[in-house]
This record gives structure tokens, sequence and C-alpha cells, in this order.
């Protein structure tokens, strides 16, 4: 039994379908399971990552685990764990987690994830992720008013990645112990620009989409209406001070799976109707 939280995310649900097509048995942690939408034969379950008693009962069979990183009480989720009978724990923590800097808000929380997962004596594998090709979903509202995108960062190249790359690797790692002990950084196959991305788009939607760069000014102002200011200066320090490179493609996803990861192409490609 393998124990997915998260399971309805853009990660947590790609590891439920990569598990699900390797044919293991799944028990899905979500906030409804009476509304939640989840393959076939999966078993869903109510629990919530900041309250560790509520994960508790459904540990009972679980030999491996999916976890989040930054959650409350991700210490006392750990040793029930163990206690459990738990063997291994796949942790999705990030790109800026190699940087080691405590000083930044993004980072910090995903390396003490890191120390807690190595420090409670479970066999354990990291996933570090390059940014997200679903983060494109936040371009929706613009598209539905035209076809001018705007956006952060232009002259950042990313090397993007699919969920469902990462869910693969997570599913590897679930299944089989030779991952053990491991941190994978992850990335896509090519490192793109906003601009490139915006013009994949595109030819995908067969839209004349045009990209316009936001002014630093401009992406601080939108940036600090959505999220806190420690973790507005957090992508400002990794992506206008240079302190983390997302644009190497790395070999990782083909190494752990047999499988060259998918394109951004491919991905939009996948889910164009989402756009239209």
């Amino acid at each position: 039994m393998i124990l997915v939280t998260g399971a309805t995310g853009n990660a947590g649900g790609a590891v439920v379908r990569a598990l699900v097509n390797n044919d293991a048995t799944v028990r899905a942690v979500v906030r409804d399971p009476d509304h939640s939408a989840l393959p076939a034969g999966v078993e869903a379950v109510a629990g919530d990552l900041n309250k560790p008693d509520t994960l508790l009962p459904h540990l009972d069979g679980v030999t491996a685990a999916f976890l989040l990183s930054g959650y409350e009480g991700l210490d006392e989720t750990l040793a029930n764990m163990r206690r459990a009978g738990v063997e291994r724990v796949v942790l999705l923590s990030s790109s800026a987690a190699p940087t080691g800097d405590l000083s930044n808000a993004v980072a910090r929380y995903h390396i003490l994830s890191e120390r807690a997962v190595r420090q409670s004596g479970l066999g354990w594998t990291f996933l570090q992720p390059n940014t997200f090709m679903t983060n494109t979903f936040q371009w929706l509202p613009q598209l539905q008013q035209g076809n001018v995108i705007r956006a952060p960062f232009a002259d950042v190249r990313v090397a993007t990645i699919d969920p469902d790359d990462i869910g693969a690797v997570a599913a590897a790692a679930l299944t089989s112990g030779d991952n053990e002990g491991r941190a994978y950084r992850l990335s896509g196959p090519e490192s793109l620009s906003p601009a490139d991305r915006v013009a994949i788009l595109a030819e995908v939607l067969g839209r004349e989409l045009r990209f316009e760069a936001q002014t630093n000014e401009q992406a601080r102002a939108e940036m600090s209406a959505a999220m806190p200011a420690e973790y507005v200066e957090a992508f400002f320090s990794f992506f206008v001070d240079g302190d983390l490179d997302e644009s190497a493609v790395l070999p990782t996803v083909q190494e752990v799976t047999g499988t060259a990861p998918g394109s951004f192409a491919a991905w939009a490609t996948k889910h164009a109707d989402a756009f239209r």
C-alpha cells in the first residue's frame, strides 16, 4: 500500500496516476473523499498534512508514502510513519533546496523538510524539480481577455517540467528501494524563456499570441497582491538576482524512468482544451 498526500494536486495527482499505471495499490489523502476525482481503484481518505493525527488512521499497511514539503507537524507525521512500519518516504522538495539558503523563505521550508526526513530514520528520496509546466495555467485569465500574455522575468530561461514526469520518478522511488538516499534534481527537455513558451502555446492553440515583458516593478506589485512579502523577495532573489538557475537540461528523468521527459509543446497539446 502506498500513501499519497496532496493526491489531487498537480504533483500528487501525477504520482497517483503513475502508481495506478504501475498496478500499485494506492491510498490517496484528500480534503474531501466524496468529491475527489481519482482513478478507479484508488482508496480516498480524508486527511490534512498540517494535522498529523488525521493521517494516523490511514497508515495501516502502508509501506511507502509521498509527502509534500512545508507542512506543520512533519516530525510527528514521520515518527508516526516509522512506528506504523512505513519503509520509505518520497518527499517533493524543490530546485531551491540545494542552494542551502535558509534566508530565502521558499528555499528554507524545503531545506527544513528535507532535514526532517533525513533525521526520521525512514528510507528517503528527495525530488527537487524545476518550475512546473502547469504554472502556465496562470495565464488563463489573460488568454480569456485577449492575445497578449504579460509575465515577469522575461530573460530567465527555465527547463520547465511536466508534473507527469515528476510522478513517474516518484512512482519508481515509491515502489523500489533502489532510489533510497538520493536527491534527484529534475528538469524538462528544453530551456525556454517566457516568450518561447508563449510562442509554442500560440502554435498549439492556433492563436496569434504575443508576449509582453513585465518590468520588475510591475511584477513585484502583482506578486505582492497574491503572496506574502517574504515569498516575493524569494522569487526576486531566484530570478532577478540569479540565485537559482533552472536553465540546465538534466538527464535525471530519463535515467530513473527510462523515458525522456515530455516537451512543453507536448504538455500544451495534452492540455489544449483547458486553454480554449
